[in-house]
């Protein structure tokens, strides 16, 4: 069975939906291979209202004709309102009330049937082939083939790449995001169908919102794996979207997907699971519109002698370039346990050399001491530092780190 969809709008994007073969058979009207959609939707007449359903969510008016050939379902769409279910077996008595203009004749051809009085299908029907063929020739035989619903052929499929894109145009500025989020929940479930329908993933969202007062607001979200978790995707562009909310009201929106070939994986019999990527990324971007979106990710050491310098980078769930690997080989005497933030401190000197010390919960005479360490960088830039450290030992037997800067005095960390 074939449909055909006849109307205006991008009915190519609404046809790949629901089948991977569409053909682009005349302006305005596109037809797909119906083929399997009985086994989710049931009968011709259901997946025509599946089909006219989504068209009504996209805003789309059109007409739908469903056939046992391709070219009954696309004279039926363009010659009948509303939705069309064509018999099997009986298109030339479907059909017989169509004007002939509908298939197409060559203008000659066309001003002949037009003396003759032939205005509809089966008038053309009626005539015998042979006369046909000796008076109008192979283009007149193929015209009664079409009037009598008899052609067999296969569609054309689309050869351009399919481009996994969407948009909608609001009837009224939208503000809220509840309400935008319906909008986006409509894309997301029809970019996820096309995708799913040809065994694809995405790994990349692209959205872009056309405001109100004529400037763009653009939003793109990249995921660790491919995947079609809509609902994780809807919440995802959720929060970008409270974090760097348009500048005014939305009145239309687009939305395109990267297709990708979804990914396979296999856990270990004994490695403990780990979380789904999706749902983790999930989960760090409700961390980040708590916390900051710079105080989550994996942190980076940065290439400069300043202690404890680094940046947080996107979490992968990899090792990052900065991270560091402890084995056997260089086993550790003491760790230092550091202080975040540093832990402002008074200190005396004897000698040039710190004597007592008394900050947050540390307090005591200094036994032992080594250093000091002295330490400066950047002094290219207007961000140059310099520093002194210490290690000390009190009374009571603590081992603190202590360190100097044009600040004062800072207990930086305790080793264990």
């Amino acid at each position: 069975m074939f449909a055909c969809l006849y109307g205006s709008g991008d009915l190519t994007a609404l046809a790949c939906e629901f089948s991977p073969v569409v053909e682009r058979s005349a302006p305005g009207a596109v037809t797909l291979d119906t083929t399997g959609l009985d086994r989710l939707f049931g009968f011709p007449q259901n997946i025509a209202a599946a089909i006219a359903r989504r068209a009504a969510e996209y805003g789309l008016d059109i007409r739908i004709a469903i056939a046992a050939n391709p070219d009954a379902a696309i004279r039926a769409a363009r010659g009948i309102e509303g939705i069309s279910i064509v018999p099997q077996g009986d298109e030339a008595k479907f059909l017989s009330m169509l004007p002939v203009t509908l298939l197409d004749p060559s203008p000659e051809l066309r001003e002949t049937l037009d003396r003759w009085g032939i205005h509809r299908f089966r008038d053309l029907a009626l005539l015998p082939p042979l006369g046909i063929a000796e008076r109008l020739g192979v283009e007149g035989l193929r015209l009664r083939e079409l009037a009598l619903g008899q052609t067999v052929r296969k569609l054309i499929p689309i050869e351009d790449p399919i481009r996994f894109e969407s948009e909608l145009d609001l009837e009224y500025p939208v503000e809220l995001l509840e309400s935008l989020a319906f909008m986006l929940a409509r894309l997301l479930n029809g970019l996820a169908t096309r995708l799913a329908t040809r065994a694809l993933a995405t790994n990349e969202l692209h959205l872009r919102l056309k405001l109100e007062n004529r400037t763009t607001h653009e939003s793109r979200l990249r995921f660790p794996v491919p995947s079609l978790d809509t609902k994780a995707f809807l919440k995802l562009l959720h929060l970008d979207l409270e974090a760097h909310p348009p500048a005014a009201a939305v009145i239309h929106v687009w939305m395109g997907a990267n297709p990708v070939k979804p990914q396979a994986a296999q856990s270990g019999l004994f490695a403990p699971l780990a979380p789904e990527p999706v749902a983790l990324k999930l989960t760090i971007e409700r961390v980040k519109a708590i916390t900051g979106e710079d105080r989550v990710g994996s942190p980076e050491l940065l290439d400069t002698h300043r202690p404890g310098a680094f940046r947080m980078t996107e979490f992968t769930g990899g090792r990052g370039k900065g991270a560091a690997c402890v084995t056997k080989t260089s086993p550790i005497q003491l760790a230092l346990r550091r202080f975040r933030p540093p832990l402002q401190a008074q200190v005396s000197l004897a000698a040039e050399h710190p004597c007592f010390v008394a900050a947050k919960n540390i307090r005591g005479k200094v036994q032992d001491h080594a250093g000091p360490w002295r330490m400066s960088g950047d002094w290219w830039t207007t961000y140059s530092w310099w520093r002194e450290e210490w290690d000390i030992a009190l009374a009571g037997g603590e081992l603190y780190r202590l360190y100097r800067e044009p600040g004062g005095w800072f207990v930086e960390g305790s080793y264990d």
